[in-house]
């Protein structure tokens, strides 16, 4: 998914359900702060969703915008509507998200933003869901220098896990920048 295909989601969105902001908290929330994020980043071609002041519309969302839909067909990717309770991010993290106003599309009164989670929170999150290709976009991450071991390392306390599991991510994660400072 490349920074425009986002915009297109989000605009679409808005005028599906008559909203303006949209929490943007799967992988492709890079493109918020990063439009060109490297390529190792954008293998999804799905957006995580969810109108920010009207979560329970995000049904809507998936239903006109969602896997297998007309949209879907049409472009090959899709809007995943989902809801607040699915981030599994540090504490706070609704305060630091990264605000992106998303240019107007044509014939449309909308004015759509994307709220995209911050790199830092969102690479956690990542962490915290634990899948091989999680671990993979950490490590991009990393390597692409779009986040800092230390703060990552800094926020671990603030996740909603329990302090064990928090403790095998700080693990791994130091492992890994350790590895990428190797590799430099």
């Amino acid at each position: 998914m490349k920074r425009r295909d986002l915009e297109h989601i989000v605009a679409a969105a808005a005028n599906i359900v008559a909203e303006d902001e949209f929490v943007v908290i799967g992988s492709q929330a890079i493109l918020g702060p990063y439009p060109d994020a490297p390529e190792p980043l954008l293998g999804s071609m799905e957006a995580d969703i969810y109108p920010a002041h009207a979560p329970e519309k995000a049904i809507e969302v998936d239903g006109g915008l969602g896997e297998g839909s007309q949209f879907h067909n049409t472009y090959s990717y899709y809007a995943h509507g989902i809801g607040p309770e699915t981030a599994k991010a540090p504490a706070g993290w609704e305060k630091r998200l990264i605000r992106v106003p998303i240019p107007p599309r044509l014939l449309s009164d909308r004015h759509p933003v994307a709220l995209c989670l911050e790199p830092h929170d969102l690479v956690l999150a990542k962490c915290v869901a634990g899948r091989n290709r999680d671990w993979e976009y950490a490590r991009a991450a990393l390597h692409y220098g779009l986040v800092e071991v230390d703060e990552l390392l800094a926020r671990i306390p603030l996740l909603p896990i329990p302090r064990e599991r928090q403790e095998q991510i700080r693990a791994r994660l130091t492992r890994i920048a350790a590895t990428e400072r190797h590799d430099c």
